[in-house]
């Protein structure tokens, strides 16, 4: 996607050029068209602007992941109890300091059999502003801590609101980490109603889709239950990430 973009935009930037040759506001145009590009393509995850993410799967057979980030909370136990019920397993993009909040519950997604994900140590809001080094210390400071309290290692990584640039993609290939990203996101925390909620993943739903959920409030445990409803209904099945990386080696 990311080659198209460039193309396209170099190839409409120079004929803006070529046709309003010698006049100031083109310039001042293409310095603003060039920020809205770079702009978009930090904050849509499925362009891969500044490196690729897994942001859903191949297949012809009606499938899809679960992806639950900025966990483990105190309403992840009531996620879990659901997704045992349903034998279905998900993956978990978990915080550092949650981990550290949380280390039982962190402990439970681990022994039924769940993924596990780096979030980042603190989910920072000025996520898109950190240096390189700083990045690398985020993703290696929640991934010690994974080791340490459940014993467990990921190559799976996830940007805290799905935010890319330079910095970011020079942190993940140093921490040799897959970046995953979704097809389906369901605004969780920011929509209220939880029938708009269920709406939107549904209404977007495809074959080989990736959904992301916030295993952070009740209202969202709501979603899942009408959710996993519907999966059964339609017939669908579910997939966790690693195995479609493995697929793709």
């Amino acid at each position: 996607m990311k080659h198209y973009l460039f193309i396209l935009f170099y190839f409409f930037l120079n004929l803006f050029i070529y046709a309003f040759q010698g006049t100031i506001w083109v310039y001042i145009f293409c310095f603003i068209l060039f920020s809205a590009v770079v702009i978009w393509g930090s904050f849509d995850i499925q362009l891969g602007y500044f490196f690729n993410s897994f942001t859903h799967k191949k297949t012809k057979i009606k499938e899809v992941a679960l992806t639950f980030d900025d966990g483990p909370t105190e309403f992840t136990p009531k996620f879990l109890d659901l997704l045992q019920e349903k034998n279905i397993k998900a993956i978990f993009f978990c915080i550092g300091k949650q981990i550290e909040k949380y280390p039982e519950t962190f402990r439970r997604i681990i022994a039924e059999g769940h993924k596990i994900g780096n979030h980042t140590f603190s989910h920072s809001n000025n996520t898109g502003f950190l240096s390189t080094l700083k990045m690398v210390e985020e993703i290696e400071k929640c991934d010690e801590l994974m080791l340490k309290i459940g014993n467990v290692k990921t190559n799976l990584y996830r940007p805290p609101f799905g935010v890319t640039n330079p910095n970011i993609a020079k942190a993940i290939k140093k921490t040799k980490k897959n970046s995953i990203g979704w097809n389906v996101r369901s605004l969780d925390t920011v929509i209220e109603d939880k029938k708009k909620i269920y709406h939107r993943i549904t209404k977007n739903l495809k074959k080989g889709s990736i959904i992301l959920l916030h295993d952070t409030s009740e209202k969202t445990y709501q979603v899942l239950v009408e959710l996993l409803l519907f999966l059964e209904r339609e017939k669908y099945s579910t997939f966790t990430i690693d195995s479609m990386i493995k697929s793709k080696n």
